[in-house]
Formats: C-alpha cells, sequence, structure tokens
C-alpha cells in the first residue's frame, strides 16, 4: 500500500461509517416503537396550551400571568409556553411523527402487497404439532376430499398443491383485510395530522362583539373588524371571504338556579352573492349549531350586555353610548366595564376645553340587580332587574393621544396624573340620571344584550372529517378480523377412503379461534348427502 492510498482508504471508512450511523438512526426513527413514544410525547406537549393561557387566543391573559409571575413568566414565555402549538419544540415533535410513521408504514404496505399477491404458506411437515390438530377418514380419493372440502373455506384464500408420497395439500388462509384496515389507520392518521396542519396553516380564526338590536353588524373584509384575529402561518388576513351579519336579538333560557341551557340568536347574513344583489337572509345561530358560508363557519360562543349611557353636556348636545361590559361573574354575569364620551363640537370654544370637557363612566353592571347598602351585586344572569354602580370622570380619557387603551377600564395614569378627575360615585336604575356640578348630565337608559361570534376558516375541514371516518374504520376492521390459517393433508388410504390430517393457526387474535376450528372440523366430518352418494366416517385422534 502506498501512502497515497492511505487517506483515501481512510475516507472511504469514515463515509461507510456515517453511512452506518445515518442507517442505523434511521432505522431507529422509523421503527413503531419511535412513532408510539413521539405520538405519546405530542400528547404531553399539548398538555400546557391546554392549561395555559395562549397568546394568539387572548394575548391579555398572557401579559397578566406574565405579569403575576415577574420571576418565572418570562422564562415560560422564552420556553414558547403561551405559543405551545407554533412553537419549535411542538413542531419538531409533531415533524418527526410525520416521518416516523410514513417512515414506518411503507415498508409494511410494501410487504402486504406482496403477501396478497402470494399463495397462502405450504402445508407443515408435521401437522401434530400444531395447537389445533385433526386427523380422520373421508370417504373418496384425495382430489374427491379436496373438492368436498373446498365449499366450506368460501372467503379463505386456498392453494392445493401434491406432494411426492401421492398426498394432496391444501392451504388456506383469511383475515388479509385485518392488514389493510390497520394500515389504513395509520394513513389515515397521517392524513388527520396532515390536514390539521394544513388548517392551521393556510386558515384563520377572529372573534367579535355584535351588539343584538339589529345595527349595522360587520363584514368579513378586514381582521381589523375583529376583536381577536388569529391567522395561520401562511396566512395574512387579506383576501378574507366577503359576509356580513347582522344580530337582531339574543336569547337566554336560564334554569332556576341560574345556569344557562341554551344561546340562541336570531340574524340576518350576505354572502358574496347576496351582497351585489343587497339580500339578506336569515338564520337561526345556536351553540354548536354554526352557520356555514363556503369554508367559513360562524359559531355562537357566549354573551353578555351592554349598558347605554345618554350623556347631555352643558350646552344641550348630547351624545349616547351603548358599549359591552366584560363579565366578572359567570354565573351571575355582574360585569365591569368603562366607556369614554367626546364631547360634540361647538360645546367648548377650544381643543383643550373640549379635551378636558370629556366625560368617562366605570364601574359595574348587575342585570339583576341586588344592593347590599350601596354595594351593587347580582343574584341571576337574566335581564329582570338591571341597575349600574359606576364612577363619573371628566376630563382628559385620552382619546386622542394613540396609545391604546382596554375598553374594559380607564387609564390609570390619566387618573394618577390628575388629567382624569373623578366627579362623583351613584347607582343608577333605567331612566335615573346624575347631573354634575357644570350642569353635564349621564343617564342610564338600560342594557342590551350583545353577542359573541366566532368567525373560523379552515381550508381542510372536509379533509379531517374524511380521515377520521377512515382512520375509524380501519381500526374497526383491525379490531374485528382475525387471521387464521388451516392446512389439509389428505393421502390415499383404503380402497375409496382417504386419510385427512387437518391443523389450524390463529396468526393474530388466538381467542374463539379453539370454537372456529371446532365448527370447521365439525362441518368437514359430519355426514351429508354428496353427489356422489358417499357419507363420511369421522375418526379423532
Amino acid at each position: 500500500m502506498t501512502a497515497d492510498q492511505t487517506p483515501a482508504l481512510t475516507s472511504q471508512g469514515r463515509l461507510r461509517r456515517a453511512i452506518t450511523v445515518v442507517r442505523n438512526r434511521w432505522r431507529q426513527l422509523t421503527s413503531m416503537r419511535t412513532a408510539l413514544v413521539l405520538l405519546f410525547l405530542l400528547a404531553i406537549a399539548a398538555i400546557p396550551g391546554a392549561l395555559l393561557p395562549q397568546r394568539n387566543l387572548n394575548t391579555q391573559a398572557v401579559d397578566s400571568y406574565i405579569a403575576a409571575r415577574p420571576a418565572l413568566g418570562p422564562v415560560m414565555d422564552t420556553l414558547e409556553l403561551f405559543d405551545v402549538f407554533g412553537s419549535f419544540w411542538f413542531t419538531a415533535i409533531y415533524v418527526l411523527l410525520f416521518v416516523s410513521l410514513i417512515g414506518c408504514l411503507t415498508p409494511r404496505m410494501i410487504e402486504h402487497g406482496k403477501a396478497l399477491r402470494a399463495q397462502p404458506v405450504r402445508v407443515p411437515r408435521n401437522l401434530a404439532r400444531l395447537p389445533l390438530h385433526h386427523s380422520g377418514a373421508l370417504a373418496g380419493s384425495p382430489k374427491t376430499v379436496i373438492a368436498d372440502i373446498a365449499p366450506h373455506l368460501r372467503g379463505w384464500r386456498t392453494a392445493v398443491r401434491p406432494e411426492p408420497d401421492g398426498a394432496l395439500t391444501l392451504s388456506a388462509e383469511k383475515g388479509y383485510t385485518r392488514e389493510a384496515g390497520n394500515l389504513l389507520f395509520h394513513f389515515s392518521l397521517i392524513g388527520l395530522l396532515a390536514a390539521i396542519a394544513i388548517g392551521k396553516l393556510f386558515g384563520y380564526e377572529g372573534s367579535v362583539i355584535v351588539i343584538a338590536d339589529n345595527g349595522p353588524g360587520f363584514c368579513n373584509t378586514s381582521p381589523a373588524i375583529y376583536d381577536s384575529f388569529r391567522a395561520g402561518n401562511s396566512t395574512d388576513g387579506t383576501g378574507l371571504e366577503p359576509f356580513c351579519i347582522r344580530v337582531k336579538d339574543f336569547n337566554a333560557d336560564y334554569l332556576d338556579n341560574g345556569q344557562a341551557e341554551m344561546f340562541t340568536s336570531n340574524i340576518s347574513y350576505q354572502s358574496a352573492a347576496d351582497i351585489a344583489a343587497g339580500t339578506w337572509r336569515d338564520y337561526q345561530l345556536k351553540v354548536n349549531e354554526p352557520l356555514r358560508l363556503g369554508d367559513e363557519r360562524i359559531y355562537l360562543t357566549g354573551h353578555g350586555y351592554a349598558p347605554e349611557f345618554t350623556v347631555t353636556f352643558p350646552d344641550g348636545q348630547s351624545r349616547t353610548e351603548a358599549l359591552q361590559f366584560r363579565p366578572d361573574d359567570a354565573t351571575t354575569f355582574l360585569s365591569s366595564g368603562a366607556l369614554r364620551f367626546d364631547p360634540p363640537g361647538g360645546t367648548y370654544a377650544t381643543a383643550d376645553e373640549r379635551r378636558r370637557g370629556q366625560i368617562a363612566i366605570e364601574g359595574l353592571f348587575a342585570p339583576t340587580a341586588q344592593f347590599n347598602g350601596t354595594l351593587l351585586s347580582s343574584r341571576f344572569p337574566d335581564l329582570v332587574d338591571p341597575a349600574v354602580a359606576v364612577d363619573i370622570y371628566k376630563g382628559d380619557t385620552g382619546l386622542d393621544t394613540g396609545i391604546p387603551q382596554s375598553i374594559f377600564s380607564l387609564d390609570q395614569e390619566m387618573i394618577n396624573q390628575g388629567r382624569l378627575v373623578k366627579q362623583d360615585r351613584v347607582n343608577l336604575r333605567p331612566g335615573e340620571s346624575k347631573t354634575l356640578t357644570d350642569g353635564t348630565n349621564i343617564r342610564f337608559n338600560g342594557a342590551k344584550e350583545f353577542a359573541n361570534l366566532q368567525v373560523g376558516y379552515d381550508p381542510a375541514q372536509l379533509w379531517v372529517l374524511v380521515f377520521a371516518i377512515t382512520m375509524m374504520t380501519g381500526l374497526l376492521v383491525s379490531l374485528v378480523i382475525k387471521r387464521r390459517r388451516v392446512w389439509f393433508r389428505v393421502l390415499p388410504a383404503e380402497t375409496g377412503r382417504s386419510s385427512v390430517e387437518m391443523g389450524g393457526l390463529a396468526r393474530t387474535d388466538h381467542a374463539g379461534w379453539g370454537p372456529e376450528f371446532e365448527t370447521l372440523r365439525t362441518e368437514i366430518w359430519t355426514p351429508r348427502t354428496k353427489t356422489h352418494s358417499e357419507t363420511l366416517d369421522t375418526e379423532t385422534v
């Protein structure tokens, strides 16, 4: 060996070792054990997504969770525990599960195709060693006996073969569909995971609150119309399918203990063709009975109340506004919220005076009021006896600062700086009002109900249903159908008779195979009228 050959051989050895390592890792990844481990890890990884608030569903809840845990919260955020289903580690498990399942099932599918084309295996040399065995004599030549046995094996795949000693053998097998069902189940699982991933990539989901007073409603034209909007990784929110929704009313049925029994909302809608024609269609929206418009689904997910106030400014001009309050108590619907009123044009001489003349209202709303002194609470979720307990502020509400504010609370910094000053704290029922020292009057008009609508678009939802059905079909087939093998060896004996050996083997589930084998044996050896007018004899060993 020359010196210049040594590096080449070393390089070839390293390449072979690298190929061996890659091949072994691939075999480990594509084994069924690894696929099961990855499926288990995927289920474990989804638990934080169910227990912790997720940023794509409720950003405010995530921010509050992190703020309440200043040490642990940022670490959890770094680990993407608030974006579980879009995190790098969840995606890695998801992709590895795909690869593992495909690599595991493809060879099995090839082997199953070969098994379907192959004939049943030959008869074992010693049938007496099988768990189930029977021998006896039957009338007729070996060829006649094989022909008489064949009708009892309808639905079995059979093969007849001669042997050197003059015997005829019959091999029979059934239950090939079991493996087909098993493969259908696992490939459907892959298809289901792929359809869910496609739906998350190209779909979107938005929530919007609409006051149920047959008002303008909303149109699905931009993500900006939604209170919260989550788009897939490949969706930028443009090109949404156009439709419009109006909410006419909302009705909730409650049990005596205040538990909601059913939510119903009468709506009207326009789809793409109706928008051009100006046609509105009516629909009754219920929980778990969404409105389907193409691939979009409009769900009724909740409701609440929007107190309405009228503010009359000192010059006699007024503004009326109804805004949703946040239900703080899901049992009694005691709700909290805030409203901001900007004076109409001409009420004040300068923009600065107008800004300082803004009115803000913050407090509680009870659909069925109960007062403990001046403390307001609610005793029932239905709109029976509404009332509010509110603080009235005057000053700069921050409407024109460009800084985003919560619709459910006032900017505390404005209050701390003295730019927004509390004028009074009052309890009001519908029709009651409070007049401030400068002549501004605040009247509580009552409350309207609002419906919380969720719009979901999933282009792969039909395929999710298809793969779910085929997956359950494959699982049912693999559980019901059993693999069975049975063999017969027939040798000529005394004149007009043949010696028959029968053996059986259960390839998968052994439960019930003993009675099945006995039933088949009884049918074959039971005397019956035959075309050649011979009877069958029985002899058991």
